[in-house]
């Protein structure tokens, strides 16, 4: 396990189109999983320690950016054939497991996170209405275990993205495992 941490918000950048298959069944796009008022594209594994430490927080935190017109989507990009637990049948097992609300999509030519530049996962990309970025950081200041009362950074930065469009100048990084290229 290789730790890594996300490099700063490129500010007004704007979001790689895909077409990926989910876990559903179905081609997912870029313009199909967009909200009224954002995106969230969050790139997970099924094997992650860290993913799998906040994987109940992210699946909070996409349920209620939902009424705030905030869509999320998750995408797995690992190399399968080196890590089978973040295998197509695992990723539904996985999506099923923690009730996820949001697709799950599969980049298995890894396009996708080289597009957007995803480095770790969990990594986060925060787009406001028009799909420009507004937030690379953290998901709360807790980390891995769950502290009560721990401000939630990436809710209330999109929420903030919600309202004005615009995220938080300050941001946190996130960090976690290394992204496995083939």
């Amino acid at each position: 396990m290789v730790l890594l941490s996300t490099p700063i918000c490129d500010f007004g950048q704007t979001a790689a189109d895909f077409s990926l298959l989910g876990v559903d069944g179905s081609q997912w796009t870029l313009q199909q999983c967009q909200g009224e008022n954002g995106l969230l594209v969050t790139f997970i594994c099924n094997h992650c320690p860290y993913v799998k430490s906040i994987i109940e927080r992210i699946v909070r935190d996409a349920r209620e950016l939902q009424p705030l017109g905030i869509n999320s989507v998750a995408i797995m990009s690992n190399d399968v054939a080196s890590y089978p637990d973040d295998s197509f049948d695992n990723m539904r097992h996985f999506s099923t497991k923690h009730q996820f609300t949001f697709p799950y999509l599969l980049d298995s030519d890894q396009s996708v996170a080289k597009a957007y530049g995803a480095v770790c996962t969990p990594d986060f990309f925060g787009y406001n209405g028009d799909l420009q970025l507004q937030y690379r950081g953290r998901l709360d200041e807790s980390r891995m275990e769950a502290v009560p009362g721990a401000r939630r950074d990436l809710f209330a930065a999109m929420q903030q993205v919600a309202e004005s469009g615009c995220g938080p100048k300050e941001q946190v990084a996130s960090m976690g495992c290394s992204i496995k290229w083939r």
